[in-house]
């Protein structure tokens, strides 16, 4: 465990405590939300509290175009993205229009290694075999500038649904929806793809309804609420923000996974990981579902995803199921033999005695599809942003990036791109997350503008790590009912992190299991002799000095032979 991390106490308003207090909200639950900045009007998850659809800018008038193209039973075509949100995107755009009563829906999603991100014109010219009316990206398009011309060019109309950050200039798409678009005022910013394309749908059905739709077709209306699993496991997948209204999204979905209600495909995913759909909560699909999903594009092809989240047969589901556990498996070997090279690649930089404030990495046989993985790990141990490179096979390389508070990295791969004009072919992405590509040749000198244009931003300071910690919990309240009022609190996630708590205690026992974590037995300091406490520190192989130690850890359940207790999950060790 890293020594040089800063210690951090989160704070909040006392009026802003009582506030939720008086609504009802538990103490403790009301102090964890007053800490991350909920008001007492924020703790309402019902739909009830979601902005309504016509408020983002080009929603009613998606609507519109997809009514028409449903009146006249045009082909529709969805074009997706290679990422879990892609995919949940994809089989939520064509399960609602089916349900709706479209005929003629298709989807496709790019291959990453041979057409890469986006509607290209390659993509354009290999969807002419669908001859599509109406094309809709999901996900993706707001950077499609040549491939929406090339569309138009063959008479096709162009809906653009993304969440990504525009350029300066928009395609030229018969109706954009993206809430990060130039005057729009939709609220929530930070919506994943698959939030974006859930809204136009809502709309569309308030169209249809408006047209008679459902009363010519003599079809019940179908009921939305139903694809929520779906936006909930893009959301978390896509690790955007949890706002309020992202919170109610995920919370929603989440609740009709625990209800039994989700997609054969979702249940399925959650049979092959080991995870209790019953019990589950946004970790397990961040951790669990959608990296199985993000398997089949990071290796293979996306459409192995698609049809199982799309699957309406248990069997058929849980073939795709195991198809994706398996690509996944293959996925954490590819992984490991990565980082373990990147690593290397940094110790072998410390001597030098220089630090870099931005990380590029690259090595020539490293797999296209993991790179961002790599840099997403590589990321957590340098606590700095990082991008890794691997080569696309056409004298290119393709970059992905990961990070860190205080960089927003789409804005600085602009300012790199504003100071070397040419240097990077096109990029894109969020503040967190982002994706490049530039010739094999220009790697040397984008490492040095990346590294200069993130130590600017940072004024010439690294950021160290931050620990936030929610303060100690008294030993009378360790137990398992705090500990499931925590795990159903959340949904805890991006931007509304989890509870991570200190507290002192005395090791009773210790011991390493699995070669690499640390299992402990111990006893709050200010609870009776007999008052024991399961834990486990991951990736801590050895064992801790002293009798004595501080732990900052997050409250979990663990379930063992049909048993449920409190286990806390260790995430630093300060011994004493």
């Amino acid at each position: 465990m890293n020594p040089c991390v800063k210690i951090r106490h989160r704070s909040c308003a006392e009026t802003d405590v009582a506030a939720l207090d008086a609504s009802g909200v538990p103490p403790l639950l009301a102090r964890l939300y007053a800490a991350r900045g909920v008001r007492a009007d924020e703790t309402e998850l019902s739909l009830r509290a979601l902005a309504p659809p016509e408020a983002m800018r080009g929603v009613p008038e998606a609507a519109a175009l997809l009514a028409d193209a449903l009146e006249r039973q045009a082909s529709i075509l969805i074009v997706g993205d290679f990422d879990a949100d892609g995919a949940t995107s994809s089989a939520l755009a064509r399960r609602a229009l089916r349900d709706f009563g479209a005929e003629r829906v298709s989807s496709l999603i790019p291959d990453r290694f041979t057409m890469g991100y986006g509607l290209t014109p390659a993509l354009v010219e290999h969807a002419t075999r669908f001859d599509p009316a109406l094309l809709v990206t999901v996900d993706n398009g707001i950077g499609s500038i040549d491939g929406v011309r090339q569309a138009r060019r063959n008479g096709w109309q162009v809906i653009v649904t993304d969440h990504h950050l525009p350029g300066e200039e928009l395609p030229e798409a018969d109706v954009i929806v993206d809430p990060n678009q130039p005057g729009c005022d939709f609220p929530n910013k930070a919506l994943a793809g698959v939030g974006v394309i859930f809204y136009v749908m809502m709309r569309l059905r308030h169209e249809l309804r408006a047209r008679g739709w459902f009363e010519r077709r003599g079809r019940p209306e179908p009921n939305l609420a139903a694809l929520l699993d779906l936006v909930a496991l893009g959301t978390v997948a896509d690790v955007v923000p949890l706002n309020h209204q992202n919170r109610i999204l995920v919370d929603q979905g989440l609740r009709r996974i625990r209800a039994g209600r989700c997609r054969p495909g979702i249940a399925a995913l959650f049979e092959v990981a080991g995870r209790d759909p019953s019990r589950a909560v946004a970790s397990d699909l961040g951790f669990a579902i959608g990296p199985r999903i993000n398997a089949a594009g990071r290796l293979e092809d996306m459409s192995i995803g698609v049809a199982c989240l799309l699957a309406d047969d248990s069997s058929e589901a849980l073939r795709h199921a195991r198809r994706l556990d398996e690509l996944n498996r293959r996925r954490r070997e590819v992984e490991g033999g990565m980082v373990e090279e990147a690593r290397r690649i940094l110790d072998g930089l410390k001597p030098s005695g220089a630090r870099a404030f931005g990380i590029t990495l690259y090595e020539p046989h490293w797999h296209q599809g993991v790179v961002g993985l790599v840099a997403s790990r590589v990321k957590s141990r340098a606590h700095a942003p990082v991008i890794a490179f691997a080569r696309d096979g056409e004298g290119r390389l393709k970059g992905s990036g990961r990070s860190i508070p205080g960089v927003h990295l789409r804005d600085a791969l602009d300012r790199v791109d504003r100071m070397s004009p040419g240097l990077i072919e096109r990029f894109g992405g969020h503040a967190m997350a982002a994706g490049l590509t530039l010739k094999e040749e220009g790697y040397a000198e984008f490492a040095r503008r990346f590294d200069a244009v993130v130590r600017d931003l940072l004024g010439g300071e690294p950021l160290g790590e931050v620990l936030e910690v929610d303060g100690e919990l008294p030993a009378g309240v360790l137990d398992l009912e705090t500990a499931e009022a925590v795990r159903f609190a959340g949904p805890w996630g991006q931007g509304f992190p989890e509870p991570l708590f200190e507290g002192r205690f005395e090791i009773v026992t210790q011991r390493i299991v699995g070669e690499r974590h640390l299992k402990l037995l111990l006893r709050p300091l200010d609870a009776p002799d007999d008052a024991f406490i399961d834990a486990i520190a991951f990736q801590h192989s050895e064992l801790l000095r002293g009798e004595q130690a501080r732990l900052y850890y997050r409250l979990d359940v663990n379930q063992y032979r049909g048993r449920r207790g409190v286990q806390l999950i260790v995430e630093r060790v300060d011994c004493e």
